[in-house]
């Protein structure tokens, strides 16, 4: 039993990685924060190893009614904005995208059951073409996570550009 939970807990701190034809994707540091009981969102890093751009175009995950790619801006008033993103989010090829407080999540509404400390939610990224990764993420009510970076791809001679 002792090793059960060890190899779990270590399974949980892995990444999770898809491969589909000669796509790689690799997702790290993933958790869920749920912000009342009928909503949560989902932070993450999403590495495409592949040599082509990959498109995260839908999520989907029993714990809630709907999961939306969203976004956070700033609007004319100078107030934040949580709006729907439209055609998905593009993860570089070569590079890495993160899903955080004030930019870019996931958003959980119309959560089937309050979201708890130390829960484990599932949740599928649908890449389309690049495949599918299956998670199963932590619910960490505490943690705040940070800002949203900026994303980098790196290009062959090693220099990296903004997005």
């Amino acid at each position: 039993m002792k090793y059960l939970i060890l190899a779990a807990a270590a399974a949980f701190t892995l990444p999770a990685t898809a491969f589909a034809q000669d796509h790689v994707i690799e997702v790290t540091d993933g958790f869920v924060r749920s912000s009342n009981p009928k909503s949560a969102a989902a932070f993450m890093t999403i590495q495409n190893d592949s040599a082509e751009v990959c498109t995260l175009a839908a999520v989907e995950t029993p714990a809630a009614a709907k999961a939306e790619l969203h976004t956070s801006k700033e609007n004319a008033e100078g107030m934040m904005e949580m709006l729907p993103i439209e055609g998905g989010i593009a993860i570089p090829a070569q590079g890495s995208h993160t899903l955080a407080r004030g930019g870019d999540h996931v958003m959980l509404m119309g959560v089937t059951e309050p979201l708890q400390q130390g829960d484990e939610t599932p949740v599928t990224l649908d890449f389309g073409e690049c495949g599918k990764v299956e998670l199963l993420l932590p619910v960490d009510n505490e943690r705040m996570g940070t800002a949203a970076p900026e994303t980098h791809a790196e290009k062959t001679d090693a220099a990296q550009m903004s997005h």
